[in-house]
């Protein structure tokens, strides 16, 4: 028997102070900016801005970011694993390893989740020196019959469309004031537990949309 193992990540920007300085010692202005005085002017002005938005993207990026919480559904039965302290990232990736049986086969089923979660999670494992199970596909594909990725089954697999757009097109529940866009504020107020429970909000959402598409017969 196949399980169906729905899955959403939450990630934070890194929070190694020596990456952070780095970042913000490679800022410079624009190239059209050549004066001594207006190269200070601009740096006084725009710098930290800068340094916080290049510092904000290593969310994206699983070389320098953290996955802070894991949720995922299998059969029904949800679980959620966050940190409260980045040194608590390692024990995150474990217990959602350790849910994953080694004697079953899993579909994992997330949006965007061949691109971003399952390849940011296999990359943080091999940062963090994670034993990696065989359950999950060490090369996601949207297509390769072991993901089911709702984005790409939806917008083809050079298109894109937000969880909250494809949720209104179905008639679904959208996201709340809390998106995203929010998760590294949060992280940094130490509120741990509202992430948790907007990650797995999006579960979900993501099993309403796949059984959508399981109704229409995809």
């Amino acid at each position: 028997m196949e399980h169906v193992c729905f899955l959403d990540i939450e990630t934070i920007p890194t929070q190694s102070q020596t990456i952070r300085d780095r970042i913000k010692s490679d800022i410079t202005p624009p190239g059209n900016i050549k004066k001594p005085e207006s190269i200070q002017a601009w740096m006084d002005e725009h710098g930290e801005a800068k340094a916080a938005e290049v510092i904000g993207k290593t969310s994206f990026d699983p070389a320098l970011g953290h996955i802070c919480t894991i949720a995922w559904s299998i059969d029904g039965q949800l679980d959620v694993s966050h940190a409260s302290e980045v040194e608590e990232e390692r024990e995150v990736l474990e217990a959602f390893f350790e849910s994953l049986k080694p004697h079953h086969a899993y579909t994992f089923v997330g949006h965007n989740v061949a691109a971003f979660d399952l390849r940011f999670i296999l990359c943080r494992a091999v940062v963090l020196g994670v034993k990696i199970p065989p359950a999950i596909p060490r090369d996601p594909k949207p297509w390769g019959g072991r993901v089911f990725d709702t984005m790409t089954a939806w917008a083809g697999a050079k298109g894109t469309i937000s969880m909250d757009n494809l949720s209104t097109a179905l008639g679904l529940a959208v996201k709340g004031d809390f998106t995203g866009a929010d998760v590294a504020a949060a992280w940094a107020a130490g509120e741990h537990h509202k992430i948790a429970l907007y990650c797995a909000e999006d579960v979900a959402r993501t099993t309403a949309i796949y059984a959508a598409f399981q109704a229409a017969g995809w």
